[in-house]
């Protein structure tokens, strides 16, 4: 079988870069509008106007309104990137996590009102909600994965699966809250949450249970322990 050949090659790789940047400028034209109109008032039609290009642009990139939505929300609401240095601890972990979160702000604020209006949308539909969960799961297995792989098992007080839904809903609540009121939520306010989050997860802590039946076991020993002290 023959390789093929570079004026093949090259053909391939411009068909594969003007591919790009249409899907690009779609989806920037698709969070300017629904910035401006929010996501139920946003068509497909007017995305394509916005772009400078026809409807066939989008099906030939997205098979549906919801397709481009979730890309978008994929590309400008994804999972923070950080870069842990090896041998940090917990601590210094969780503080340039915080970092990272307050570095994404900016590009997060233009995407806030996208990323809201999408949520309220999935909620009134019970497929696109089935289909965000299924991304969403997927996005936790990976993040479980990557915890495990950058941290060691002795820092984390409870598993990987429930840590990185941790971590996942306390930077998206500090992210809204600092969009929505800047004055209220300063850069010391997230470090101070995930401050807080290391030290319960610091080595030597007890575990965190990850069930209310597992909480309710532990209060009860906690009890009985407090019980049994003042016997004494």
């Amino acid at each position: 079988m023959r390789s093929p050949s570079p004026k093949s090659r090259d053909a391939n790789r411009k068909k594969t870069d003007k591919r790009e940047r249409t899907r690009s400028a779609l989806l920037e034209a698709a969070r300017e509008l629904i910035r401006e109109h929010g996501y139920e008032r946003t068509t497909l039609r007017d995305v394509a106007r916005k772009a400078g290009m026809t409807t066939g642009a989008i099906y030939g990139n997205f098979k549906s309104r919801d397709d481009l939505f979730i890309a978008l929300a994929e590309d400008y609401w994804g999972p923070l990137a950080v870069d842990f240095p090896p041998g940090s601890s917990f601590a210094q972990k969780m503080s340039l996590w915080a970092q990272a979160a307050i570095e994404a702000v900016p590009t997060r604020s233009e995407a806030a009102v996208g990323a809201l209006t999408g949520r309220a949308y999935a909620l009134q539909s019970n497929v696109l909600r089935k289909r965000v969960q299924r991304i969403t799961a997927k996005a936790y297995e990976d993040g479980a994965q990557w915890l495990r792989a950058a941290t060691h098992e002795r820092e984390l007080s409870l598993p990987p699966e429930l840590m990185v839904r941790v971590l996942h809903v306390l930077t998206d609540g500090l992210l809204f809250q600092r969009i929505l009121t800047p004055q209220l939520i300063s850069d010391e306010v997230f470090h101070a949450a995930f401050s807080i989050l290391a030290k319960s997860c610091s080595e030597g802590s007890e575990p965190i249970p990850s069930s209310p039946s597992s909480l309710a076991r532990q209060t009860t020993r906690g009890a009985k322990r407090k019980r049994d002290g003042s016997r004494r």
